[in-house]
């Protein structure tokens, strides 16, 4: 694939100064105007944030056009990434909000920078949640700890969604806690990237 193949682009950007820079990089490699997802953007559902441009590019993505259009709702929608995002989508199209806590590996830096005897590990899920060693400790803690969160706020969601959703992970960090949280119905890695291309296909047919 050569740049004279891209004939469009969506961009989703959540760091807003460097949105022009990808934006005229667009313009000069592929003399196309790319569409930037926002909170105006059109989704194909109603977001009911307090303040609707307070909602984050990724979380409008990642929740909106793929959630309804691939799974139907109502559906929660986990983004395990640098942070890790919980968002609800109602049976009737509604996007509602979600909660934001720091994602694993953020949790593991503040440990290693914060601490002067715990060093870094390998995020992978332990045999048990009882460590008996340091390692085996951290592991525990992070992974697990965060597998019990994901969880716990997954079926408080649930039930304020009236019960029935569908959970759909997506992440880098998903893969980690898939088999300890046992809430997903699908892990998609390619959520984000979806929700591009179908609210692309949504402002073309407009």
């Amino acid at each position: 694939m050569s740049v004279n193949d891209v004939d469009a682009v969506a961009l989703c950007s959540v760091v807003p100064p460097l949105t022009p820079t990808f934006v005229e990089l667009c313009r000069r490699f592929f003399g196309v105007e790319p569409l930037v997802v926002g909170a105006g953007t059109r989704t194909g559902i109603r977001i009911l944030y307090d303040n609707p441009r307070d909602v984050g590019a990724d979380r409008i993505v990642d929740a909106a056009a793929p959630a309804m259009r691939l799974y139907g709702g109502p559906v929660i929608v986990v983004d395990r990434g640098t942070a890790t995002v919980i968002d609800a989508v109602t049976a009737g199209g509604d996007y509602l909000g979600g909660a934001i806590t720091p994602g694993m590996t953020i949790a593991h830096d503040a440990l290693f920078s914060n601490t002067s005897q715990l060093r870094r590990v390998e995020l992978v899920s332990p045999e048990t949640a009882i460590g008996r060693n340091t390692i085996h400790a951290i592991q525990a803690g992070i992974v697990l700890g965060y597998a019990d969160l994901v969880r716990g706020m997954v079926g408080r969601f649930d039930r304020e969604l009236g019960g029935g959703a569908k959970v759909v992970a997506t992440g880098g960090m998903a893969h980690i806690i898939e088999k300890e949280a046992g809430v997903f119905d699908d892990v998609n890695p390619d959520l984000t990237l979806t929700g591009l291309r179908l609210i692309h296909e949504m402002a073309l047919s407009s």
